[in-house]
């Protein structure tokens, strides 16, 4: 664990990286916020390769350290993700021609009879992506210095994504990609147009763009006593600044990443909110009050993380919903209620039905007291390109109250 500006920041690797350039022997600290191992094969390459070139060697499994110019080596990325994009689409297109079916047919009965085959072949194209993209390497000096042609000033962003560094190292050039966004999104904020304000995420916390739920949780009417509540999961701290909005009097908010409490205490300061109190835990807080209101917006989906920055996203065999329903009702005082943001995604992948989750409602002891509905959107619930269409344009994202 390391430190940036007093605040913890993780790096999981503690891994080195050797090879030769030239006859000079170089060792560096491997950085991958992925958890991808060190590379086994490495080529120095520049300006004068071409993207084929570096395609064939991505697909070879060869890694490539640049020593050209900054500006070109974003060009090349862009070009290898073209590369990527056409490979994807014959085989779609080879999918396709298998069926005998036209494309609009071929991909609505995919949609509707093997979604659950699509979603993993979706993600498993996804982590292949990010394996052949990320043999675009860089190496930095100490403190995250660049020394390539026309390279920006990164040490900033670095050290808050990565913790400080006092050491050579190297890492993908999608990974310095990441953390510049990161500190793009951390500095403009993330606006939440229901309430007026912007939010500033983190590098590795889930920057809330899907913000259907929002007025969701504004409509939805407090329990008829509400003096302390729970978050779980805060995240960027957004639906706890929800409940203050709202005029909850005591709110507690729980994560078990680091990043995620520093984040949303940001959050909270920036707002100038003091009712809010902060507690690494896992699930519900521990020596509290009982909640007259338990929120949570849970990963959507269920299936296993493949990095770090996907925890948000997918929870293993829905184990974070089925924990949080199981131990909320001895958390709860009396006539106190659970509200569930959920999406039914899942469902129309069929990676879960809903009948599962009223069972384990009612296995918790919990009933459903209403449910607030909303549609979504985000720009993938109209997108008839997406092989995943079918699902994403029914989704519904849901309040769920339990009691």
């Amino acid at each position: 664990m390391l430190k940036y500006k007093g605040k913890s920041v993780f790096i999981k690797s503690s891994q080195y990286l050797q090879w030769e350039e030239g006859s000079t022997e170089h060792k560096a600290r491997w950085l991958s916020q992925s958890n991808h191992a060190p590379p086994k094969r490495i080529v120095i390459i520049d300006d004068t390769i071409t993207a084929d070139e570096a395609y064939r060697l991505a697909n070879a499994g060869t890694s490539m350290l640049w020593r050209g110019d900054y500006h070109n080596a974003k060009q090349l990325i862009q070009a290898l993700q073209r590369r990527i994009d056409r490979a994807e689409q014959r085989k779609i297109e080879k999918a396709e021609k298998k069926a005998t079916q036209d494309a609009h047919s071929s991909r609505s009965s995919l949609g509707s009879q093997d979604l659950p085959q699509l979603f993993h072949k979706n993600r498993l194209a996804q982590s292949q992506r990010s394996r052949l993209l990320g043999r675009l390497l860089l190496s930095f000096d100490a403190n995250y210095q660049l020394n390539l042609r026309r390279a920006p000033e990164v040490s900033e962003a670095c050290a808050a994504a990565f913790g400080e560094m006092n050491e050579a190292c190297v890492m993908s050039f999608r990974d310095l990609q990441g953390a510049l966004g990161a500190a793009q999104w951390r500095k403009k904020g993330v606006p939440v147009k229901a309430l007026g304000i912007s939010v500033h995420p983190h590098y590795g916390v889930f920057a809330p763009t899907r913000q259907e739920y929002v007025q969701l949780l504004l409509d939805a009417p407090l329990p008829d006593s509400c003096d302390v509540a729970y978050d779980i999961g805060t995240g960027t701290g957004l639906l706890a600044i929800v409940l203050a909005k709202r005029g909850v009097k005591q709110i507690i908010a729980t994560d078990l990443n680091p990043r995620a409490l520093d984040c949303a205490q940001d959050n909270f300061d920036c707002l100038g909110l003091s009712n809010v109190q902060l507690q690494q835990a896992d699930l519900f807080p521990t020596a509290a009050p009982p909640a007259n209101l338990i929120v949570c917006n849970p990963p959507w989906l269920p299936a296993k993380p493949s990095s770090p920055l996907e925890y948000s996203i997918y929870d293993a065999n829905s184990a974070m919903l089925r924990g949080l329903l199981m131990g909320a009702k001895q958390h709860l005082a009396e006539s106190g209620e659970v509200w569930l943001i959920l999406s039914d995604l899942a469902e129309h992948l069929k990676l879960r039905t809903r009948e599962d989750l009223i069972g384990w409602i009612e296995e918790a002891g919990l009933k459903v007291k209403y449910r607030l509905d909303t549609e979504p959107t985000h720009g993938k619930s109209q997108d008839e390109s997406d092989p995943l269409f079918a699902a994403r344009s029914a989704e519904v994202t849901s309040l769920w109250c339990l009691c």
